[in-house]
């Protein structure tokens, strides 16, 4: 015991701040007591990247389709083809490639279906295999909560805010002395013995991963802490989740959402007994108001909505981002509202994206395979700074 006591401690070196010195221990100490969460979060984090091209995999004989010499049907022939099935459709995804089937979702018997569709041949390909979706669930628990519920998510969350000081504490360390020192700190000897590879992996390793390792933490904790959530949406230009409510300024959120309750209602009303307008009018209508190709989703009016809803992926941006902009018309196609992302407030743009910004999504499969690799070395943390320490601990034996 006494040993393991005094691998946990050094004395301050010659010359060494105690800055540094404060952050060595702090590193050591809280990297062992974290280690295993942060493993388990990065390890989850890696298996859960991949999830959508997964699915996309198992139900490849549905997603992915042959258009040669072939003309798309048009919405409204679709719709029609579906009510002579006695089903009504809800909604249609039409994705941006030529190759991949639509998403249709339609009503049956009382009952909401989804399924892949051959806009070709008018064949309804059928539902989608959910055979991976309890894994990947359990994934998700285990990310989330370690399938402990509350208890479990408070325990992550401590972890994940401990991971923050660690990288903090490890760019500190990692932050040469002199000018001279900076390419040992960015190189790995590969040719060394295990002990200082070993070290190189660490620490290099550490600083190039360092930026998008704390923002998936940052991004994590959004979603497990209010007071996180409250910190980066006032940062952002926001209100705090607290005090929104004694908010009662012009652009109140609250008064907005009343108002816009109010009209759809008074829609409801006034074209109950009024035909519905086609949807590829709608279509059309949608991109005179957002003029670019993209992966389209269409919501037709229902007994919560009166009115269509048209979205549209933009990615005509530098990173090529995947960005939402809205479009919605009532019963009749006459337009209602457009909401592009970029006219948001900056706090509301991160409150969209937060859920594919922390998991990847955000750039399509480029973005994922990134994180993927960010997540992998992620792991490697903990199991190679406890190696250094298990080789400390030894030495004193």
């Amino acid at each position: 015991m006494k040993l393991l006591f005094k691998s946990l401690y050094r004395k301050r070196r010659k010359n060494e701040s105690f800055t540094k010195y404060l952050m060595w221990l702090i590193h050591l100490w809280l990297g062992l007591l974290s280690g295993i969460i942060v493993l388990i979060m990065c390890l989850t984090g890696c298996l859960y990247a991949f999830k959508n091209q997964i699915i996309d995999l198992i139900n490849r004989d549905k997603v992915y389709i042959s258009s040669v010499h072939k003309q798309a049907k048009s919405p409204d022939s679709i719709q029609l083809e579906l009510s002579e099935q006695n089903k009504q459709l809800t909604s249609l995804l039409i994705p941006d490639e030529k190759g991949r089937s639509y998403v249709i979702g339609y009503r049956e018997n009382g009952l909401d279906k989804s399924a892949y569709y051959n806009q070709y041949t008018g064949r309804i390909l059928g539902q989608a295999d959910t055979s991976a979706n309890r894994f990947f669930e359990v994934v998700l628990d285990i990310h989330r909560n370690l399938m402990m519920g509350n208890a479990g998510r408070q325990i992550v969350g401590a972890g994940v805010l401990v991971f923050c000081i660690l990288l903090l504490s490890g760019l500190i360390l990692w932050l040469p002395k002199k000018l001279k020192f900076l390419k040992q700190g960015l190189t790995v000897m590969l040719k060394a013995k295990f002990q200082r590879m070993n070290y190189d992996l660490h620490n290099t390793l550490g600083f190039y991963t360092f930026l998008m390792l704390f923002f998936m933490a940052v991004t994590g904790l959004y979603v497990t802490y209010p007071w996180m959530k409250n910190a980066i949406i006032v940062s952002l230009g926001g209100t705090s989740i607290d005090h929104i409510s004694e908010d009662k300024g012009e652009d109140d959120a609250f008064g907005g959402l009343f108002e816009d309750m109010l009209q759809k209602q008074d829609e409801k009303k006034d074209l109950k007994n009024t035909a519905i307008a086609s949807i590829d009018n709608i279509l059309q209508s949608a991109d005179q108001y957002l003029p670019y190709t993209a992966v389209t989703s269409i919501e037709l009016p229902n007994k919560e909505n009166p009115r269509f809803v048209v979205t549209k992926t933009n990615r005509h941006n530098f990173l090529g981002m995947m960005l939402p902009n809205e479009v919605t018309f009532d019963k009749t196609g006459v337009f209602k509202t457009k909401e592009l992302f970029s006219d948001k407030p900056l706090n509301k743009q991160f409150t969209s994206l937060a859920k594919p910004l922390h998991t990847g999504e955000i750039m399509g499969l480029p973005s994922i395979i990134l994180y993927f690799i960010v997540s992998l070395i992620g792991c490697s943390l903990p199991v190679t700074g406890f190696l250094i320490w298990w080789h400390r601990f030894k030495k004193l034996k």
